[in-house]
């Protein structure tokens, strides 16, 4: 099957594809006479795992380790675990981390609604100036910004 084909039915561009091969996610295919790639059936499949792990918070380099290990005959489930331990570890702390950071801007929003009460109407009640120093900065996966891009379609 041909990149597009793969690409439609996988979710992911071509150019993605491409990034797969490149860091030895998806074997490099056959090319047909002209050139096209010509991928075989287990391609199909290869991709729709490698979609599925980066879903769940694995990384393409991470999938590059564990899958090149399966490639070359070995059996990289303990690491897989590992990783996925790691994973989990990662979110609990940032949990906390938001956890923290919402208490923080719910007191933030609390003491700028008492300053609007106290503003009269079409003055500044100069609200970034009154945020407390010493905030608790929590840097979120990009997946959680508003300016994060879809992993993947390159």
């Amino acid at each position: 099957m041909q990149s597009g084909e793969l690409a439609r039915l996988t979710g992911v561009s071509t150019d993605a594809l491409r990034h797969y091969e490149r860091l030895g996610l998806l074997p490099k295919p056959p090319r047909t006479r002209g050139g096209y790639r010509d991928y075989p059936p287990q391609a199909l499949e290869r991709v729709r795992l490698i979609r599925r792990a980066l879903s769940a918070s694995f990384s393409l380099a991470e999938l590059t380790t564990i899958l090149r290990m399966r490639d070359r005959g070995e059996v990289p489930c303990q690491k897989a675990r590992a990783m996925g331990q790691v994973k989990l570890q990662q979110i609990k702390q940032q949990i906390k981390e938001l956890l923290v950071m919402r208490k923080q801007l719910e007191g933030i929003l609390e003491d700028w609604d008492s300053r609007l009460a106290r503003t009269r109407k079409g003055v500044p009640a100069r609200l970034l100036e009154a945020l407390p120093n010493g905030l608790r900065r929590v840097d979120l996966p990009r997946r959680f910004t508003t300016s994060s891009r879809k992993e993947g379609k390159l």
